[in-house]
């Protein structure tokens, strides 16, 4: 993973964040040994924190690996509180429910294999945090599919809003000011896509954090 702040200023967002428990620090360890591009803990404890301000109960994920984020945000969920899983590999999903029944939250798990754009059709919502982190080209139309179930006063957050891959931040800064740098990957082109469309709704603030490879925040306020 491509972080955006200092290795020295990482590690210090790190340290003042939510502590990780064991599970978290084996799935850190598991990434880093197989090259698997979580969001990582400085941006986990981010989930935690946004889940926890805005009271959520239900959370909906497009792209879920094996469980990183969804265990973090299980941490901030109640009792009753439901946090939707999605994954288009099956072994990674069977990791996913390993994990949060170790961490005590496969309770709160909903599994669902197959495409998340798909899946999220067949939920009514209201959904009090959304995570869009499937493929870059397609952020803007999984904002569309979950749109109509976000809570009012619930938020969207994007991850790789700076960087991933083979994006260009210089490319993506020129596009969501509206200016043209040229030809640009299907990475970058998706995201400013993305920024753009969540930027332009009346409905949602969007802001940024510059943590991990870069999470955009939308609240909805109407």
């Amino acid at each position: 993973m491509s972080e955006i702040l200092s290795a020295a200023t990482t590690e210090f967002a790190r340290a003042i964040g939510p502590d990780p428990d064991a599970v978290i620090a084996e799935m850190d360890a598991r990434a880093e040994n197989d090259g698997f591009p979580t969001v990582g803990p400085t941006v986990g404890g981010w989930l935690q924190l946004l889940a926890r301000m805005v009271q959520a109960n239900r959370v909906f994920e497009f792209g879920s690996g094996f469980g990183y984020s969804a265990y973090w945000f299980a941490r901030a969920l109640p009792e009753d509180g439901e946090v939707v899983l999605t994954e288009v590999d099956e072994g990674e999903l069977d990791q996913a429910r390993e994990y949060m029944a170790r961490g005590g939250f496969d309770g709160l798990a909903t599994y669902e294999l197959g495409d998340a754009i798909e899946t999220v059709d067949e939920y009514d919502g209201p959904f009090d945090v959304v995570l869009i982190d499937n493929e870059k080209h397609r952020y803007r139309e999984a904002f569309e599919a979950v749109r109509p179930t976000v809570a009012a006063g619930g938020v969207v957050i994007a991850d790789n809003a700076v960087t991933a891959g083979p994006m260009d931040v210089e490319a993506l800064s020129a596009l969501v000011r509206g200016g043209n740098p040229g030809t640009v990957d299907d990475h970058t082109a998706g995201v400013a896509a993305y920024l753009e469309r969540v930027g332009e709704d009346p409905a949602f603030e969007t802001a940024l954090i510059p943590v991990g490879e870069g999470i955009a925040v939308s609240h909805r306020v109407d």
